[in-house]
């Protein structure tokens, strides 16, 4: 390159000078020969090759433009050094700072840096290449022979001086930018080059820690508690605790910088939560009906929901990111604690809420002393002392509030946990299985906290169930009591196993299994399974069921959002119950396209599937089939919505549910007729709510006398005109059926308004003709 540049600026600045005579005549000769055909150029063609060349000289700012994200990732670089850094020296000290829990963090960590070093080194290859090419294309300038001549021509030297000038700057300029940004790349490329080496010798490193503690961890690592020797305690401890917080600090900012995608959307799950919760209090405040859900005696939902949100988001937490540095993970379970203890603080016995405080102390005296930089007997000492509390502080609480509180079985099995753990934490320290300890101690801390948290998460998501569905309700104006005991019932068992769910993947992760039992599983499941010609994997079945699950759920329970139960408040919404229906066969139909595509099973062979089940449907199969198409069809055909006063045979009822094989009526009586959706279709059926709500209505009855005045007829119909459930638009009808010597037969036609109420609007009308003729004194 530099030759290159040398070269070219010894034509750009000037020509060579002559050295003698036979020199002169011999160059003179040879450029001679080359230019023979100089007398063809023009002015035009000597313009032409330095504007070339002044394109060529251009695209060197094109190579300058990537300097400003090579600086960025010099930056990066720098925050990668100060990571490699701290794991090299936990690595080194691995005894007393590394842990099982730590080395998983840290090969994470590890598998990040490496993962980010290498897209550093793509862009800065590609940045390279870039560069390579410009240069190649500067170089060719020393090819183009018209500018050659111009700088061995003292006349054209002379006519293209402005130009020439401008060049020589362009090229200098040129020059000093290429040299800048090659020497940048390189340095760059050789950090990252050095990181990935780095970064591979830690991994292995961490590899052999791994395998050696977790051969190790049923092993006596260090001596007894007893033969323990003590170490000389160091004047600089505030020093390495301040160094050890910091690289805490490092660490952990480092971890989140690469992962802050995770806490923005566990904070925006935190936050729907709390706008869900705050909707629906906003609007039954609105409607001043906050009254209504004072039969749920809510315990943990508000209309300022802080403590609610805060406590589903920080139970979420452990699941976006189960291998987060511990200060988070720390700090996290203590935010909770907290929150908790808000919480607690008004409804806990005094006695209770006093040793749930001496726990919090337990836990933070634990968490601060892995963090002291205490000689290692003297941390070994204060381990012992903490669990030791802990287990006796457990112990007690069992024993003092057991029948109280025995119904919730859950808080006392991670109660006995904490328990146990801090026992086996005691034996662990004092016969030298450090690694055991370790995971002992923290484990049934953990576990306690987790399980108290979600315990109340729990009530927490049930109780803002329970609220949107009164919410829903009183904004349609429906009726606000309704059978909730067994919908909180159900709701509270989905809710608490999922919250098991959380838990058990929590409690597995801070035993350090799983990893082992989800390797187990991935194994198992992923394995392909042949059978004939047909492959597939347990993991594609168990996807597929479920999806399949999922949407059935939602399909389920979607209607409660919008506040209905399944009851008869609401009957008379049939748009919205007919929508609910197209949404839950939406739902399937697409849980069921998703289950299929997710589970990677071939389509050929759902279609060798499926032609076997049409033999199957050929020959015992046709009326589950007919059934199935019949729901569709009504379904969009809507002859038949849910709501709807219809008599199909023998059989009167409102439709109550529309399903894919059955509808099921439900009579005056309140007998639910499960009809068959064929049977619908291939029978007549009277729809009496299909395009209006009215009914016509007859009454009968004879009067004492041979003759019925005109102005009794009027009489009559403006009482019954005057019904509130009378249709006023149709008039009523008098008329005379049957006359005798000494009777009359009149019968008396009206419309009603409400087809369900026809026995209501019946009876008020026979009340009110009665009452008239008694005051006429006609009997």
């Amino acid at each position: 390159m530099k030759i290159l540049f040398s070269v070219c600026l010894v034509f750009i600045c000037f020509g060579a000078s002559a050295q003698g005579k036979d020199t002169v005549v011999n160059q003179k000769k040879n450029y001679e020969s080359l230019f023979a055909n100089d007398d063809t150029l023009t002015r035009n063609d000597y313009l032409q090759s330095i504007e070339r060349m002044f394109q060529a000289l251009n695209k060197a700012s094109v190579v300058a433009q990537p300097v400003a994200e090579i600086n960025s990732i010099n930056l990066s670089l720098d925050d990668e050094d100060s990571a490699l850094s701290i794991i090299k020296d936990r690595f080194n000290n691995n005894e007393r700072t590394v842990n099982l829990r730590s080395l998983q963090m840290f090969n994470i960590l590890l598998e990040q840096i490496d993962k980010d070093t290498r897209k550093y080194a793509v862009s800065l290859n590609k940045y390279d290449s870039i560069l390579i090419v410009t240069k190649k294309q500067i170089f060719d300038l020393r090819k183009d022979t018209v500018i050659y001549h111009i700088f061995r021509d003292s006349s054209l030297r002379a006519s293209f001086r402005p130009q020439i000038k401008k060049l020589r700057t362009k090229w200098k300029f040129a020059d000093s930018l290429i040299k800048k940004v090659n020497i940048l790349i390189d340095n760059t490329l050789a950090r990252t080059s050095d990181n990935l080496i780095s970064i591979e010798e830690l991994q292995l490193q961490g590899q052999r820690l791994a395998k050696n503690k977790g051969s190790r961890v049923f092993s006596k690592e260090r001596n007894y508690l007893w033969q323990s020797r003590k170490g000389r305690f160091s004047t600089s401890f505030s020093r390495q605790f301040k160094e050890t917080l910091a690289s805490e600090r490092k660490i952990t900012k480092y971890y989140f910088s690469h992962i802050h995608n995770q806490f923005l959307l566990l904070l925006f799950c935190g936050l729907l939560f709390f706008f869900w919760i705050f909707y629906n209090y906003r609007g039954l405040t609105k409607l001043n009906r906050l009254n209504s859900i004072e039969l749920f005696h809510f315990k943990y939902v508000n209309a300022i929901p802080v403590f609610a949100s805060l406590v589903f988001m920080l139970n979420l937490a452990p699941l976006f990111d189960l291998n987060a540095p511990s200060v988070y993970i720390d700090l996290v379970e203590f935010l909770l604690m907290i929150v908790l203890t808000i919480s607690f603080w008004k409804r806990l016995p005094h006695k209770l809420f006093y040793f749930w405080i001496i726990f919090i102390f337990l836990f933070l005296l634990e968490s601060s002393s892995k963090r002291l930089g205490l000689p290692f007997y003297l941390s070994r000492w204060l381990s012992i002392i903490i669990s030791a509390a802990s287990f006796l502080l457990g112990s007690f609480v069992l024993a003092a509030y057991k029948k109280r509180y025995q119904q919730y079985r859950i808080l006392f099995f991670a109660a006995m946990l904490y328990v146990l753990f801090n026992l086996l934490a005691v034996v662990c320290n004092l016969f030298g299985r450090i690694t055991l300890m370790q995971i002992f101690s923290y484990t049934g801390t953990y576990a306690f906290i987790q399980a108290v948290a979600l315990f109340v998460f729990a009530f927490s998501v049930t109780e803002a169930f329970l609220l949107q569905i009164q919410s829903s309700r009183i904004r349609k104006n429906y009726s606000e009591n309704f059978d909730y005991h067994a919908i909180r019932k159900g709701i509270m068992k989905l809710v608490v196993a999922w919250a098991v769910i959380i838990w058990l993947v929590v409690f597995t992760n801070n035993l350090n299994l799983d990893h082992a039992i989800s390797s187990i599983i991935r194994k198992f499941l992923a394995t392909p399974r042949i059978i004939g010609s047909f492959t597939f994997t347990f993991g594609g079945i168990v996807l597929f069921l479920a999806i399949m699950w999922a949407a059935n759920f939602l399909q389920k329970y979607i209607a409660f959002f919008f506040g209905d139960v399944n009851d008869d408040a609401a009957f008379d919404n049939k748009s919205q119950r007919s929508r609910l229906m197209i949404t839950r066969l939406i739902l399937l139909v697409v849980g069921f396209l998703l289950a299929v595509a997710a589970s990677g099973l071939a389509v050929d062979r759902i279609t060798v599937i499926l032609g076997a089940l049409s033999v199957g449907i050929g020959l015992g199969l046709q009326n589950i089939v007919s059934n199935f198409v019949s729901g569709i069809i009504l379904i969009f055909d809507r002859t038949i919505r849910i709501g709807d006063t219809v008599e199909v045979g023998d059989k009167k009822g409102r439709v109550k549910e529309i399903n894919m094989r059955s509808s099921t009526l439900l009579t005056p009586e309140g007998a639910e007729v499960i009809i068959p959706n064929g049977d619908i279709l291939s029978n007549n059926f009277v729809n009496w709510s299909l395009s209006n709500n009215h009914r016509r209505l007859d009454i009968a009855f004879s009067i004492n006398q041979p003759a019925f005045a005109e102005a009794d007829r009027i009489a009559i119909m403006n009482i019954i005109k005057s019904s509130p459930e009378v249709l006023a638009s149709k008039e009523p009808e008098v008329f005379i059926d049957a006359i005798t010597a000494t009777s009359t037969q009149l019968k008396v036609y009206f419309w009603c308004k409400d087809v369900t109420k026809t026995e209501q609007v019946r009876s008020e009308v026979y009340t009110s003709v009665y009452k008239y003729l008694e005051e006429k004194g006609i009997k």
